[in-house]
């Protein structure tokens, strides 16, 4: 926080910048690219391409890293999943392609269980498909899900996570769909860490999508891989070619470039490093504050998840005076601007993640500054 130029760029439109302790969140930019993906990039604008050469070359690249039939590079993970519910609906038929949204005649239903409803299953949506919700928020059997389908169904859709909680596990849903001679499309948007649990979710399903900015790709991008066949019909559906559904879907050469670039560089880190880095920074933030009284600081690690790690930071709202929303409304309207998460009243989350390097100690200095300053003023009342 030296560079007095930092954030310069977004101040003279007016716009504060941000330090931001929240993670990969598309409403704070979403990543920053490493400076080899940024080089990479940089290349790409020395000349053109065939833009459908580049995304079938790009593709092999990643399906050969990931052990998976092919892949396409789309304008982030949502795109995948608009163009992977137009594939089902449509195959390899051209008149059917050039017909969406209208979906008469077509089979146009995606069933989904109810207890994996999200903020953005709209995507499957988008090119005119229906979603078909089956059981409910406590769970669905194989026999519910075995009935939902129909003559109208085109695909089976489903949300990895972690925990799949009460849904039906995905090889079973996959097997389900397979018996019906459909396909399943999987959203794994962030599910890319460990590495084998990366590949192993790229490998689970007739299509599965994920999001690139998880391992620092362009914003902008993500991929959709699996069934050959499915992935070039997928291309079909993308921003080239005659009447696309995706063609306002459109990625440049330069982030297809980064992707590629990215993925490459996700798959040979050494996380164990990163991990031991990340956690410099949460003893380097934790040193900063531990010495207010009733503040506590512990470090939670995650078994499955691109971020490692986070830093709860847990304090007396009693004895400070505020809440941890309130706190992080401070921190908000603070200058340099901080952005962290909160974790009930009492508690605040740090992610070093998308930390850039030294930040870690102006958070400290900010909460320090503001933990010690509510302390002096609720005493000041009493």
């Amino acid at each position: 926080m030296a560079n007095t130029d930092w954030g310069n760029v977004y101040k003279q439109l007016g716009a504060r910048p941000v330090i931001n302790a929240t993670g990969n969140q598309t409403v704070r930019g979403g990543s920053t690219p490493a400076a080899a993906v940024r080089e990479a990039m940089h290349q790409a604008d020395a000349s053109y391409v065939e833009m459908e050469e580049l995304l079938e070359k790009s593709g092999q690249f990643i399906a050969e890293r990931l052990g998976v039939e092919d892949a396409y590079v789309t304008a982030g993970c949502y795109a995948a999943l608009v163009l992977t519910a137009a594939t089902v609906m449509t195959g390899n038929d051209a008149d059917k392609r050039a017909q969406l949204p209208d979906t008469t005649g077509l089979r146009n239903e995606i069933v989904f269980q109810k207890t994996q409803h999200y903020t953005y299953d709209r995507a499957f949506t988008i090119p005119g498909s229906k979603l078909v919700f089956v059981g409910d928020e406590e769970g669905c059997t194989a026999e519910a899900l075995n009935d939902a389908i129909g003559e109208k169904t085109a695909a089976v859709a489903y949300l990895i996570q972690p925990d799949q909680g009460k849904a039906l596990p995905l090889a079973e849903a996959v097997k389900i769909a397979h018996s019906h001679n459909l396909p399943l499309i999987a959203d794994a948007a962030s599910q890319i860490y460990p590495l084998d649990y990366f590949r192993q979710n790229a490998q689970s399903a007739d299509l599965v999508c994920f999001g690139g900015k998880y391992f620092n790709a362009p914003h902008s991008t993500g991929f959709v891989c699996g069934r050959k066949e499915l992935i070039q019909t997928v291309r079909t559906h993308g921003f080239i070619g005659p009447r696309p559904v995706g063609r306002g879907m459109k990625v440049d050469r330069q982030e297809i470039i980064g992707l590629v670039t990215a993925i490459d560089i996700w798959l040979s880190t050494d996380h164990g490093k990163r991990s031991a880095e990340q956690d410099a920074r949460y003893a380097a933030l934790t040193r900063g504050i531990e010495n207010i009284p009733g503040v506590s600081c512990e470090v939670h690690h995650q078994k499955m998840s691109h971020t490692l790690s986070n830093l709860h930071v847990t304090f007396d709202a009693a004895r400070i005076g505020k809440d941890a929303a309130q706190i992080a409304n401070e921190l908000d309207a603070s200058t340099p601007r901080i952005k962290l998460n909160t974790h009930g009243k009492e508690t605040l989350v740090m992610n070093a993640y998308t930390l850039n390097e030294g930040e870690e100690h102006v958070i400290a200095k900010a909460l320090q500054k503001l933990f010690r300053n509510q302390i002096r003023t609720k005493a000041h009342f009493n």
